[in-house]
Protein backbone atom coordinates (compact mmCIF):
# COMPACT_ATOMS: atom_id res chain seq x y z
CA UNK A 1 0.00 0.00 0.00
CA UNK A 2 1.40 3.37 -1.01
CA UNK A 3 1.86 6.31 1.35
CA UNK A 4 -0.90 8.17 -0.52
CA UNK A 5 -3.41 5.34 0.03
CA UNK A 6 -2.38 4.99 3.69
CA UNK A 7 -2.82 8.70 4.22
CA UNK A 8 -6.18 8.61 2.48
CA UNK A 9 -7.43 5.76 4.66
CA UNK A 10 -6.23 7.49 7.81
CA UNK A 11 -7.95 10.71 6.78
CA UNK A 12 -11.14 8.79 6.06
CA UNK A 13 -11.07 7.18 9.51
CA UNK A 14 -10.55 10.55 11.17
CA UNK A 15 -13.45 12.01 9.21
CA UNK A 16 -15.75 9.10 10.15
CA UNK A 17 -14.71 9.44 13.79
CA UNK A 18 -15.42 13.17 13.71
CA UNK A 19 -18.87 12.76 12.10
CA UNK A 20 -19.67 10.07 14.66
CA UNK A 21 -19.16 12.48 17.55
CA UNK A 22 -22.16 13.72 19.62
CA UNK A 23 -22.01 17.09 17.81
CA UNK A 24 -23.04 15.39 14.56
CA UNK A 25 -25.35 12.72 16.00
CA UNK A 26 -27.30 14.39 18.83
CA UNK A 27 -30.35 14.70 16.54
CA UNK A 28 -30.34 10.99 15.65
CA UNK A 29 -33.27 10.05 17.98
CA UNK A 30 -35.41 12.80 16.45
CA UNK A 31 -34.47 11.79 12.88
CA UNK A 32 -35.30 8.15 13.62
CA UNK A 33 -38.62 9.25 15.15
CA UNK A 34 -39.79 11.24 12.11
CA UNK A 35 -38.59 8.49 9.78
CA UNK A 36 -41.02 6.00 11.32
CA UNK A 37 -44.80 5.82 11.45
CA UNK A 38 -44.83 6.82 15.12
CA UNK A 39 -44.79 10.49 14.21
CA UNK A 40 -48.27 10.10 12.70
CA UNK A 41 -49.62 8.82 16.01
CA UNK A 42 -49.15 12.36 17.34
CA UNK A 43 -51.98 13.52 15.05
CA UNK A 44 -54.38 11.00 16.59
CA UNK A 45 -53.27 11.79 20.14
CA UNK A 46 -53.52 15.56 19.63
CA UNK A 47 -56.99 15.25 18.08
CA UNK A 48 -58.09 12.99 20.93
CA UNK A 49 -56.93 15.54 23.50
CA UNK A 50 -58.64 18.36 21.56
CA UNK A 51 -61.92 16.47 21.89
CA UNK A 52 -61.57 16.59 25.67
CA UNK A 53 -60.87 20.33 25.64
CA UNK A 54 -63.43 21.66 23.14
CA UNK A 55 -66.54 21.25 25.36
CA UNK A 56 -64.93 23.40 28.06
CA UNK A 57 -63.87 26.01 25.51
CA UNK A 58 -67.47 26.18 24.30
CA UNK A 59 -68.68 26.50 27.91
CA UNK A 60 -66.26 29.36 28.56
CA UNK A 61 -67.16 31.21 25.35
CA UNK A 62 -70.89 30.91 25.97
CA UNK A 63 -70.59 32.17 29.55
CA UNK A 64 -68.29 35.00 28.45
CA UNK A 65 -70.72 36.04 25.70
CA UNK A 66 -73.46 36.81 28.23
CA UNK A 67 -75.77 34.16 26.78
CA UNK A 68 -77.06 33.24 30.24
CA UNK A 69 -78.43 36.76 30.71
CA UNK A 70 -81.14 36.09 28.12
CA UNK A 71 -83.28 34.18 30.59
CA UNK A 72 -83.85 30.87 32.33
CA UNK A 73 -85.00 28.98 29.24
CA UNK A 74 -81.73 29.83 27.47
CA UNK A 75 -79.74 28.64 30.49
CA UNK A 76 -81.55 25.29 30.64
CA UNK A 77 -81.39 24.87 26.86
CA UNK A 78 -77.63 25.36 26.89
CA UNK A 79 -77.03 23.12 29.92
CA UNK A 80 -78.81 20.18 28.32
CA UNK A 81 -77.18 20.90 24.96
CA UNK A 82 -73.77 21.09 26.61
CA UNK A 83 -74.31 17.61 28.06
CA UNK A 84 -74.96 16.44 24.49
CA UNK A 85 -71.80 18.25 23.36
CA UNK A 86 -69.73 16.49 26.04
CA UNK A 87 -71.18 13.13 24.94
CA UNK A 88 -70.50 13.85 21.24
CA UNK A 89 -66.89 14.86 21.84
CA UNK A 90 -66.35 11.88 24.13
CA UNK A 91 -67.34 9.71 21.16
CA UNK A 92 -64.88 11.77 19.11
CA UNK A 93 -62.13 11.15 21.66
CA UNK A 94 -62.69 7.40 21.51
CA UNK A 95 -62.67 7.49 17.69
CA UNK A 96 -59.26 9.19 17.44
CA UNK A 97 -57.76 7.28 20.38
CA UNK A 98 -58.72 3.86 18.98
CA UNK A 99 -57.75 4.65 15.38
CA UNK A 100 -54.16 5.40 16.38
CA UNK A 101 -53.66 1.63 16.81
CA UNK A 102 -54.14 1.09 13.06
CA UNK A 103 -50.92 2.88 12.19
CA UNK A 104 -48.77 -0.23 12.61
CA UNK A 105 -50.83 -2.14 10.03
CA UNK A 106 -51.01 0.81 7.64
CA UNK A 107 -47.23 1.26 7.75
CA UNK A 108 -46.51 -2.33 6.73
CA UNK A 109 -45.96 -1.33 3.08
CA UNK A 110 -43.09 0.74 1.70
CA UNK A 111 -45.35 3.74 1.10
CA UNK A 112 -46.25 4.89 4.61
CA UNK A 113 -47.44 8.48 4.39
CA UNK A 114 -50.20 8.01 1.80
CA UNK A 115 -52.21 5.24 3.52
CA UNK A 116 -51.80 6.88 6.94
CA UNK A 117 -52.86 10.28 5.61
CA UNK A 118 -55.81 8.53 3.99
CA UNK A 119 -56.82 7.09 7.34
CA UNK A 120 -56.41 10.49 9.03
CA UNK A 121 -58.64 12.04 6.36
CA UNK A 122 -61.28 9.34 6.78
CA UNK A 123 -61.16 9.59 10.58
CA UNK A 124 -61.50 13.38 10.41
CA UNK A 125 -64.59 13.05 8.23
CA UNK A 126 -66.12 10.43 10.51
CA UNK A 127 -65.35 12.62 13.51
CA UNK A 128 -66.85 15.77 12.01
CA UNK A 129 -69.90 13.93 10.69
CA UNK A 130 -70.50 12.23 14.04
CA UNK A 131 -70.19 15.49 15.99
CA UNK A 132 -72.55 17.38 13.69
CA UNK A 133 -75.00 14.48 13.57
CA UNK A 134 -75.24 14.01 17.33
CA UNK A 135 -75.28 17.70 18.29
CA UNK A 136 -77.60 18.55 15.39
CA UNK A 137 -80.19 15.92 16.23
CA UNK A 138 -80.15 16.09 20.03
CA UNK A 139 -79.34 19.80 20.24
CA UNK A 140 -82.05 20.57 17.69
CA UNK A 141 -84.59 18.69 19.78
CA UNK A 142 -83.56 20.48 22.98
CA UNK A 143 -83.52 23.88 21.26
CA UNK A 144 -86.98 23.27 19.82
CA UNK A 145 -88.42 22.29 23.20
CA UNK A 146 -86.94 25.20 25.15
CA UNK A 147 -86.52 27.98 22.59
CA UNK A 148 -88.80 27.25 19.66
CA UNK A 149 -88.14 29.76 16.86
CA UNK A 150 -85.23 31.28 18.83
CA UNK A 151 -83.17 28.09 18.51
CA UNK A 152 -80.77 29.87 16.13
CA UNK A 153 -79.36 31.88 19.04
CA UNK A 154 -78.31 28.70 20.81
CA UNK A 155 -76.70 27.26 17.68
CA UNK A 156 -74.82 30.51 17.06
CA UNK A 157 -73.53 30.46 20.64
CA UNK A 158 -72.07 26.95 20.30
CA UNK A 159 -70.53 27.56 16.86
CA UNK A 160 -73.19 25.93 14.67
CA UNK A 161 -74.68 29.11 13.31
CA UNK A 162 -75.40 27.49 9.93
CA UNK A 163 -78.29 25.69 11.66
CA UNK A 164 -81.14 28.18 11.89
CA UNK A 165 -84.18 26.12 12.87
CA UNK A 166 -84.31 23.73 15.80
CA UNK A 167 -86.97 21.44 14.32
CA UNK A 168 -85.27 21.29 10.92
CA UNK A 169 -81.87 20.67 12.51
CA UNK A 170 -83.16 17.44 14.04
CA UNK A 171 -83.21 16.08 10.48
CA UNK A 172 -80.48 18.17 8.84
CA UNK A 173 -77.90 17.38 11.53
CA UNK A 174 -77.75 13.60 10.96
CA UNK A 175 -78.18 13.96 7.18
CA UNK A 176 -75.33 16.49 6.96
CA UNK A 177 -73.15 14.31 9.18
CA UNK A 178 -73.89 11.25 7.03
CA UNK A 179 -72.86 12.96 3.80
CA UNK A 180 -69.70 14.36 5.41
CA UNK A 181 -68.70 10.83 6.40
CA UNK A 182 -69.41 9.48 2.91
CA UNK A 183 -67.52 12.28 1.11
CA UNK A 184 -64.43 12.03 3.30
CA UNK A 185 -64.40 8.24 3.06
CA UNK A 186 -64.60 8.49 -0.73
CA UNK A 187 -61.65 10.89 -0.82
CA UNK A 188 -59.68 8.66 1.55
CA UNK A 189 -60.28 5.63 -0.64
CA UNK A 190 -58.89 7.46 -3.68
CA UNK A 191 -55.61 7.90 -1.80
CA UNK A 192 -55.62 4.23 -0.84
CA UNK A 193 -56.05 3.30 -4.50
CA UNK A 194 -52.94 5.32 -5.38
CA UNK A 195 -50.94 3.63 -2.62
CA UNK A 196 -52.16 0.18 -3.71
CA UNK A 197 -51.22 0.89 -7.34
CA UNK A 198 -47.74 2.02 -6.28
CA UNK A 199 -47.20 -1.11 -4.17
CA UNK A 200 -48.51 -3.44 -6.89
CA UNK A 201 -46.42 -1.74 -9.58
CA UNK A 202 -43.27 -2.20 -7.54
CA UNK A 203 -44.08 -5.87 -6.87
CA UNK A 204 -44.70 -6.51 -10.56
CA UNK A 205 -41.43 -4.82 -11.49
CA UNK A 206 -39.57 -6.90 -8.89
CA UNK A 207 -41.14 -10.14 -10.17
CA UNK A 208 -40.23 -9.31 -13.77
CA UNK A 209 -36.65 -8.57 -12.72
CA UNK A 210 -36.39 -11.84 -10.79
CA UNK A 211 -37.70 -13.82 -13.78
CA UNK A 212 -35.27 -12.05 -16.11
CA UNK A 213 -32.31 -12.91 -13.84
CA UNK A 214 -33.34 -16.54 -13.38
Amino acid sequence: MSDVEAGGNEGKKKFEKMTGSPFFTFSKPYLEFIDKEKIFSLVYIVMAVINLVIPFIILYLVIDSGFFSFGAKYVFAFIFTWIVIVFAFWIGFQLWWNRRKKITNLASSEFIATPIFSDILQTFGEWMGTIIGIIGACGGLIATIFLGSDARYLFSAIGLGFFRSGALTIILGPVTGFFIIIIFRFLAEQLRILAALANNTKEIAANIKDKANS
